[in-house]
């Protein structure tokens, strides 16, 4: 200290702590003159002591104007050093540098302006100190003094200059200070760093693609920032780098896909829009690179699918098919796995279009990789069953699909049917409105036949008889009426002839027994009308209730329909098909007259031909009906079987084509012995609990009350009496 003050007046020392300027700057000015002379002589010892006087004595000052000074003063020893002032930048810089962050605002406003003068001077060999400049100028870009800022920004566009230019800059050591600043708020300090990476990136000699990992999530940060120009310059950046990544041969998709998977579920819409627009570039580029994403990125476009903004729905399902159409293998890192745990993870999203869209995934993989799913089966397979209860049709359709897919395996298919059944026992109304379309389609995706007697089989050891009746009427409904059943109902009408039609009504009849109704249209489809005429002269009382009548007025409506022409036509031979004739009567005997069932049915009768009868046949009643002497006289020792045939045997009736028909009799019987039973059983618990309510009730009545009544409450529902009744 003792040689600085030896070369610099007193007097020079007191203006440089001065409170006016005018003082400050001359005595600056002389010390210029000083050093300039000192380096000069080559005395770089005083040139040291003089700058440590300058620092200690001024910037470290607890006074402001000492500081001000002080800062001047090294400012104007470095334009004084000229070229040689680099040796001396380990002095001279840290100092001012730190007083970017003085309490005093002028303080920091000088601190830039001599900041400023010191890199004019000595250009490139500032650049050693960029991370610590850059991180003062971060600070200084949100400072709360407009001055302090404007000349941070002079000093900035200088720093950027000499950024720039030199051959010494180091990206890597940069890097991990810039990626700890992206996370800043401050939109100054956002504008600051936007600025700085497109500068860095303009420059041709330095990779900022190559790092673009470690700042990217922080641009895609500042596309949802309040400030129209800071989402803007983030926007510019990021369709920049995204060009650069079209035409660069090496990039690291990887990494960068992590982070537009995550910015892709923003709650922003411009953000969402950027991520997914990234991901379909990416999956056009990216290649066998991205292949352990796949399930991440499918993750990402799922959800977008269905957003609410229309660009982003486009985007993800044209990213969403590129990514399907590409066949990539599990031995290149391709994991089904996650790919079916996204896909079923999203069956369960509220949107429509993004649960179709798993589900074609879902099927996707099954075609192309079968057995690799299958060993997956278990942890997706309660979703696919879960799912068929679905509130879109479109979305039941395609799960059955799936399931037809995996039913090819014996034990999958006996697995859904169950299923299926027990979840429309636990929820009727799945059965009511979705029933025929899961059914109908599963006919369609699966053999019809081997559905149906899958059903039946199951259907037949039924413990709840009220299920089964009802599940019973819903197939038969479906199997007489739906176009995907056609050939079932050919192989139905062949029972008496094809063994394989004797074996689909066999297996059918031991379920079908649950329903009355089900049984004679299964009899009228499969032409066993001696057996249908049997069944219906076996039915009690009990039996013909008022949903007996219901499920009756269907089926005589039915046989007005295009699928029972067979059977209409055959009326035109009454002498043959006797026992269609007789089972047809015996339905209308059931019919109430007054109903529109009977109407129809007698209107159809009415039509039958007389021609083709015997003359014993011909013998009209006394009524004027031609049929009805008919019905029960035949030539002695004669009967016709179930196609109107006469057989001499009767023996032989109740055997055809390898059906017992007596035993198939004995069958339904018993089945409705126990249905019967078991309305009985019901009729009884509901009278029991309603006598008990009536017995509660009448105690209550019938128990004392106070002598004096309570006034100050309404009179209770026993004590209220009509107009013109007496209260006692």
């Amino acid at each position: 200290m003792a040689d600085a003050l030896s070369v610099i007046p007193a007097s020079v020392l007191r203006n440089l702590s001065d409170k006016l300027y005018e003082k400050r700057k001359n005595a600056a000015l002389d010390i210029e003159g000083i050093v300039k002379q000192l380096a000069a002589a080559g005395d770089h010892d005083k040139i040291t002591a003089v700058i440590n006087l300058l620092t200690t004595e001024f910037t470290y000052s607890p006074q402001a104007n000492h500081r001000k000074g002080g800062l001047i003063g090294l400012a104007a020893a470095t334009v004084g050093l000229t070229s040689e002032a680099a040796q001396h930048l380990e002095q001279i810089v840290p100092p001012v540098l730190n007083s970017f962050s003085d309490q005093d605002s002028r303080v920091r406003y000088y601190a830039c302006e001599a900041l400023y003068n010191i890199a004019k001077v000595v250009r490139g060999d500032f650049i050693v100190f960029f991370n610590q400049i850059f991180d003062a100028l971060c600070k200084l870009s949100a400072d709360s003094d407009a001055n302090v800022q404007s000349a941070a920004h002079l000093l900035d566009r200088l720093v950027k200059d000499i950024v720039t230019e030199s051959d010494q800059f180091s990206i890597e050591e940069f890097i991990p200070l810039l990626r700890e600043r992206m996370n800043v708020l401050n939109p100054y300090v956002r504008q600051f760093l936007v600025g700085w990476i497109t500068v860095l990136d303009s420059v041709p000699d330095i990779d900022m693609l190559g790092f673009l990992p470690d700042f990217l999530d922080g641009l895609f940060n500042m596309l949802s920032d309040s400030s129209h120009e800071i989402r803007q310059q983030a926007d510019s950046a990021l369709s920049e780098f995204l060009q650069e990544i079209k035409n660069s041969p090496s990039v690291d998709y990887g990494r960068m896909a992590e982070i537009l998977v995550q910015r892709a579920s923003s709650p922003d819409e411009f953000t969402r829009l950027t991520a997914i627009t990234w991901i379909n570039e990416f999956v056009k580029l990216g290649g066998d690179q991205l292949v352990p994403y796949y399930a991440d990125i499918l993750g990402a476009i799922l959800p977008c699918i269905s957003d609410k903004e229309e660009k982003i729905r486009v985007v993800a399902r044209e990213t969403n098919d590129e990514l399907r159409a590409i066949k990539a293998d599990p031995a290149e890192g391709f994991d089904i796995g996650s790919i079916l745990s996204i896909a079923r993870s999203e069956l369960s999203s509220e949107w429509e279009a993004t649960r179709i869209e798993a589900l074609h995934w879902i099927s996707t993989l099954l075609n192309r990789h079968r057995p690799e799913v299958l060993t997956y089966l278990d942890d997706i397979f309660d979703t696919l069953l879960k799912a068929l209860s679905d509130s879109s049709d479109e979305v039941v359709l395609l799960v059955l699909e799936v399931h037809a897919c995996i039913a090819k395996d014996p034990q999958h298919f006996r697995e859904l049917v169950v299923f299926l059944v027990n979840k429309f026992r636990v929820d009727n109304s799945l059965l009511k409105k979705r029933g025929a379309l899961i059914i109908r389609q599963l006919c369609v995706l699966l053999d019809a036949e081997r559905v149906y007697r899958e059903l039946s089989t199951i259907l037949e050891g039924e413990a709840d008889l009220d299920f089964a009746c009802i599940m019973v009427q819903a197939l038969n409904l479906i199997l007489l009426t739906a176009s995907e059943l056609s050939g079932l109902r050919d192989l139905l009408k062949q029972s008496l002839v094809n063994p394989s039609g004797k074996d689909l009504f066999v297996c059918l009849y031991a379920s079908w027994c649950h329903s009355p109704m089900a049984i004679i249209s299964l009899c009228l489809l499969a032409q066993t009308y001696q057996h249908a005429s049997s069944v219906i002269q076996s039915l009690v009382e009990e039996d013909i209730n008022v949903k007996f009548l219901v499920q009756l007025d269907k089926l005589i409506r039915l046989l007005e329909t295009p699928i029972f022409a067979y059977l209409r036509l055959q009326l035109l031979e009454p002498g043959r098909y006797i026992w269609l004739l007789k089972a047809l009567y015996g339905l209308l005997m059931l019919l109430p007259q007054q109903s529109a069932a009977f109407k129809i049915l007698r209107t159809r009768l009415k039509a039958v031909p007389s021609y083709s009868f015997n003359s014993e046949q011909l013998k009209r009643t006394s009524s004027g009906n031609p049929h009805s002497q008919m019905l029960n006289r035949m030539p002695s020792g004669q009967q016709i079987t179930e196609d109107g045939d006469l057989n001499q045997d009767f023996s032989n009736l109740s055997l055809q084509n390898g059906i017992n028909f007596a035993s198939t009799l004995q069958l339904f019987e018993h089945m409705q012995r126990q249905h019967r039973m078991h309305s009985k059983s019901q009729s009884i618990s509901r009278n029991s609990s309603i006598s008990q309510s009536q017995e509660l009730q009448r105690l209550d009545e019938t128990r004392p009350t106070s002598q004096v009544p309570d006034v100050s409450r309404p009179p209770s529902r026993s004590t209220r009496r009509g107009p013109g009744q007496l209260q006692l």
